[in-house]
C-alpha cells in the first residue's frame, strides 16, 4: 500500500478525531486519514468519566480555565480565547449531542454514556469520508523534498501535513526526538496515595473535606478526601498529585503528608472548640458522638489515636489528651509509600516541550507542517473534563491553521 493524503493524523483518540472532523468540515477538498496503532479507536473516550465521558467543564472564562492546568497554564491562554468550553458545548450541540452540567461543574452527555460521543465522531468521519485505519502502528517519519512520508506496519503513506495526536505514546515521542524535538520526560499525574495506617483502616468509602500538605514542600491542596482500601483518593488528593507530579516522582512516591480534617481551621481555634464541646458534653462519651461533620468511624479512630479510651467521658479528658486530639484533627501525619492509578484515567505530565510549539497555530517550530493536539504536548490538567478541553481546543486550532 502506498497511499497519498493531504493530511495524516497519527492517533485515533479524542484529539485525532476532533481535528480530522474539523479539518474536513472547513475544507471538504482535503483528503484526510487517521492512523491508529490499536485495533479500536477512541478507547480513552470510552472509559473516561466512568464510561460517561467527562467532555468538558463549566468554566467559561479562559483566564480562569487555565488555572486548572499544572503544565500549560501560560500557553493555553491564547488558544482558549479561540476555542473555550462554551464553544465545545456549541460544537457538540451542532453535532446532535446535548451536554449537561453536574453540581461540581463537570459536563457529560445527557445520555450519560460515552458511546454517544463515540457515535458522534464515527458518524462524522463516515459522512466526511475520512479514512480511519486501525492496526497502523507508525514506525518512521521522514521528510522528502516534496512531502512527509509515514511508514506503518502495513504500508507507506505520503502527505503534505502531519497532525500528531498520539497521546502519551513513548514511541512517537522518540520518533519526534530523533527529528530534533525536545521531550520533557513523562511522569504520572492524577494518582492516588498508598497509605497503610490504623486511623484509616477499614474506612473505605468515607469522605471528608480536608486540606492536605506534603511535608518538606510547598505542595498543598484542599477538597473532598476519599478513604480507599489502599489509602487516600478524591479530588483533593488528585489535585495534589497533578500539581506535584514532578516533585513527587523525584521523591519516588515516598513522602509524608499532613491532613487537616477541619480544612483550614488552626490548632488554637480547634483547642477552643474542643474546650467548648467538653463543657457542653461533660457526661457524654467522647468517642460516641462525632463533631465537625466528620464521619463517625473516622472520629472514633482519631479519638483512639489521641490516647483517649473508648469509655472516656468529655469531663475526664486531660489537657494533654485534648491537645493530642487537636493535633490529630489538624496535623494528622500519614506516610505515603507508593501510588495507584486513578481509575482508568491515566494522565502523564511530560511530552513535547511547549517552547517548541507555536500556540497560534499548534505547528511545530522545529518541523514545518507537523502539528500537535492533545496530550502529546507537555500539558496536563486536574480531573474534571479539562484534559479533554485541551484536546478539543488544540484540534480546533490545528484545523483552522490547516
Amino acid at each position: 500500500m502506498n497511499s497519498k493524503y493531504d493530511i495524516i493524523i497519527i492517533g485515533g483518540g479524542a484529539a485525532g478525531f476532533f481535528t480530522a472532523i474539523n479539518i474536513v468540515e472547513k475544507n471538504s477538498n482535503l483528503k484526510v486519514a487517521i492512523l491508529e496503532r490499536g485495533k479500536n479507536v477512541l478507547e480513552k473516550v470510552r472509559i473516561s468519566g466512568g464510561g460517561r465521558c467527562n467532555v468538558t467543564h463549566a468554566c467559561f472564562v479562559p483566564n480562569d480555565l487555565v488555572k486548572f492546568y499544572p503544565r500549560g497554564e501560560r500557553e493555553l491562554k491564547g488558544p482558549f480565547h479561540q476555542f473555550c468550553s462554551g464553544d465545545t458545548i456549541e460544537w457538540f450541540e451542532k453535532h446532535g449531542v446535548d451536554l449537561k452540567i453536574e453540581e461540581d461543574g463537570r459536563m457529560f452527555p445527557v445520555s450519560n454514556s460515552s458511546q454517544t460521543i463515540i457515535d458522534c465522531f464515527l458518524d462524522a468521519v463516515k459522512k466526511l469520508k475520512i479514512d480511519v485505519l486501525t492496526n497502523h502502528s507508525v514506525q518512521e517519519l521522514y521528510k522528502t523534498d516534496v512531502h512527509w512520508k509515514v511508514t506503518t506496519l502495513q504500508g507507506v503513506f505520503a502527505c503534505q501535513k502531519i497532525v500528531m495526536a498520539s497521546g502519551s505514546n513513548p514511541k512517537m515521542w522518540e520518533l519526534l526526538q530523533n527529528l530534533g524535538h525536545r521531550i520533557v520526560v513523562p511522569v504520572p499525574s492524577l494518582f492516588t496515595f498508598n497509605i497503610k495506617d490504623p486511623r484509616i483502616k477499614d474506612l473505605m468509602g468515607l469522605s471528608a473535606f480536608a486540606t492536605v500538605k506534603v511535608k518538606k514542600s510547598k505542595l498543598q491542596a484542599s477538597g473532598p478526601l476519599l478513604i480507599t482500601h489502599w489509602g487516600m483518593s478524591g479530588p483533593g488528593i488528585l489535585r495534589l498529585s497533578a500539581w506535584g507530579a514532578r516533585e513527587l516522582a523525584e521523591k519516588k512516591y515516598q513522602f509524608s503528608i499532613q491532613v487537616n480534617w477541619l480544612n483550614e481551621t488552626t490548632i488554637e481555634e480547634t483547642i477552643d472548640m474542643l474546650k467548648k464541646i467538653k463543657e457542653q458534653n461533660a457526661k457524654k462519651l467522647v468517642a460516641k458522638y462525632a463533631h465537625f461533620e466528620l464521619p463517625k468511624r473516622l472520629w472514633e479512630n482519631l479519638v483512639k489515636a489521641s490516647g483517649i479510651e473508648e469509655e472516656t467521658k468529655w469531663a475526664d479528658v486531660s489537657k494533654k489528651q485534648l491537645n493530642a486530639f487537636a493535633e490529630q484533627l489538624i496535623n494528622a501525619e500519614f506516610h505515603v509509600s507508593g501510588k495507584s492509578t486513578f481509575k482508568e484515567e491515566f494522565v502523564t505530565a511530560g511530552g513535547i516541550d511547549l517552547k517548541e510549539v507555536n500556540f497560534k497555530t499548534m505547528e511545530s517550530k522545529i518541523l514545518p507542517n507537523i502539528y500537535f493536539a492533545g496530550e502529546i504536548l507537555n500539558i496536563d490538567a486536574i480531573t474534571g473534563g479539562f484534559n479533554f478541553q485541551n484536546a478539543w481546543t488544540g484540534g480546533f486550532i490545528v484545523a483552522n491553521s490547516i
